[in-house]
């Protein structure tokens, strides 16, 4: 055993290109890849789905009403005023008709939090894969 330790080695220095060193498969993967295209030649969409355990859904933006608040229309038909999250506040642009993801509250269901929204291509992909 102890002269495989000594071989090993002497082999790389000999050989530099025998020895296949593993590569990580997170930086090697194709989704990582933003012009990664899949077997049909279609882009490949990444697309964040709502948590159902953690009270996530659907939602369409209908109405801004101003001061950081947007009526939605959910997926499970109640109509809510959302409230835009500050992580998301001056990151993402809202605009009526965007596709988002809601939290509604727990002790007031007719208000939700906003927590994420979608991009068209991403809208696209759910409508497509039927998810909306």
């Amino acid at each position: 055993m102890a002269t495989d330790t000594f071989i090993l080695p002497a082999v790389l220095l000999l050989y530099p290109g025998v020895v296949n060193i593993p590569r990580d498969p997170k930086k090697d993967s194709d989704a990582t890849d933003p012009n990664a295209v899949d077997e049909t030649g279609a882009p490949i969409v990444r697309v964040r789905l709502p948590k159902r355990w953690a009270r996530e859904q659907f939602a369409i933006a209908e109405l801004m009403m101003g001061a950081n608040h947007i009526r939605v229309r959910c997926i499970d038909g109640v109509t809510r005023m959302g409230r835009i999250k500050g992580k998301i506040k001056k990151r993402a642009w809202i605009r009526e008709g965007d596709t988002l993801i809601v939290v509604p509250w727990s002790f007031q269901d007719e208000k939700c939090d906003i927590i994420y929204r979608y991009l068209p291509p991403q809208t696209d992909w759910l409508r497509r894969n039927r998810y909306i």
